[in-house]
C-alpha cells in the first residue's frame, strides 16, 4: 500500500511500487534515516519506505553529512528480516546489486561496479552510498534494520572524500528522474531480497564479486585508528573483506573504507 504525502502533489508523479512496500512520500525532511528510525520505534511494518525530495540534514557513513538537493534520490527502507543482526548486514550487498540493476534498466550501457562495503560506482566514480542501521532485541535478535540510500541522479558534490558522479553526468537521459529509479530499485530489491532469503548469501556474493571495484588490486583500507595496505583478495561467506598482506597472511576486515593505492 502507498501512503500519499506532500511529494505527491508537485511536478513529480507518484511512484508505483510493488505492494510489499508502504511508501511514505515527503517533500522535505531532515533525514530519511531519522524518520525511518522514528517509524521503526513506533512499530512500523516491514517494507515501510521513506522517500523525500530533499534532505536538510542528510547523513552518510561515520556521521558524515550527505548533500541532498532536489533532483537526486533519497530513501530509507525499514526491514524486519527473521535473522541474526550480523546476517542482516548482508542486505547492504543485496541493495547494491538491486541499485546496479536498476541503473542499468533506465540508462544506456554504463560501467557499474561495487565498492566495498556499501557504495555503487559508475566508471570508477561514486554515484550512490548505502547506510545500514539496526537495533537488536534484548535477547540478541534483530528488531529492525534500516537501509538508507542516496543516489546522485541529477547532481553530485564537487568535493568529496571519494570522486563522485551522477547519472546525468554519465549520460543517462534527462527524462529519467528519481521516480523512475525508485520504481526500478523497488522491483530489483524485491527480487534480490527474495533470492537472499531463499538461497542465502552465496548467489549475492558471487554476483557482487563479478563487478567488485579493485578486486585483485592493491588497496588502502582505512580503519578508525589505522590504515592497512594490501591486495583485495575476496569476500568471505559473511561479506567481510579479505585483505592479502605483504607477509603472505590474509586479514579479515568487517568494516572500513577502501581507496586505490597510487
Amino acid at each position: 500500500m502507498s501512503t500519499p504525502g506532500p511529494a505527491d502533489s508537485d511536478s513529480l508523479r507518484a511512484p508505483r511500487l510493488p505492494p510489499v512496500y508502504r511508501l511514505i512520500a515527503l517533500d522535505s525532511v531532515g533525514s530519511t534515516m531519522d524518520e525511518a528510525r522514528r517509524l521503526a520505534e513506533a512499530g512500523a511494518e516491514d517494507g515501510t519506505l521513506v522517500w523525500a525530495r530533499e534532505q536538510t540534514k542528510g547523513r552518510g557513513r561515520l556521521g558524515r553529512s550527505w548533500a541532498s538537493p532536489r533532483g537526486n534520490l533519497y530513501l530509507s527502507l525499514l526491514l524486519r528480516p527473521d535473522c541474526p543482526p550480523a546476517q542482516a548486514a548482508q542486505l547492504g550487498f543485496v541493495a547494491a546489486l538491486a541499485l546496479g540493476e536498476a541503473i542499468g534498466s533506465v540508462s544506456p550501457p554504463v560501467d557499474v561496479t561495487y565498492k566495498w562495503p556499501n557504495d555503487v560506482l559508475l566508471h570508477g566514480r561514486k554515484v550512490a552510498g548505502l547506510l545500514l542501521e539496526s537495533r537488536s532485541t534484548p535477547e540478541g535478535g534483530l528488531d529492525w534494520l534500516i537501509l538508507g540510500m542516496g543516489v546522485n541522479v541529477a547532481t553530485f558534490p564537487k568535493e568529496a572524500n571519494y570522486p563522485a558522479t551522477s547519472l546525468r553526468f554519465e549520460g543517462v537521459p534527462r527524462d529519467v528522474d528519481e521516480v523512475d529509479l525508485l520504481e526500478a530499485f523497488g522491483r530489483y530489491f524485491m527480487s534480490w531480497a527474495s533470492r537472499w532469503l531463499e538461497d542465502g548469501f552465496a548467489p549475492v556474493r558471487a554476483a557482487w564479486l563479478r563487478h567488485a571495484e579493485r578486486l585483485g588490486q592493491e588497496i588502502e583500507v582505512r580503519l578508525p585508528n589505522q590504515s592497512l595496505a594490501g591486495t583485495f583478495r575476496d569476500l568471505d561467506a559473511e561479506g567481510h573483506l579479505l585483505l592479502g598482506q605483504a607477509d603472505g597472511t590474509t586479514r579479515r576486515i568487517a568494516a572500513g573504507e577502501i581507496f586505490p593505492v597510487g
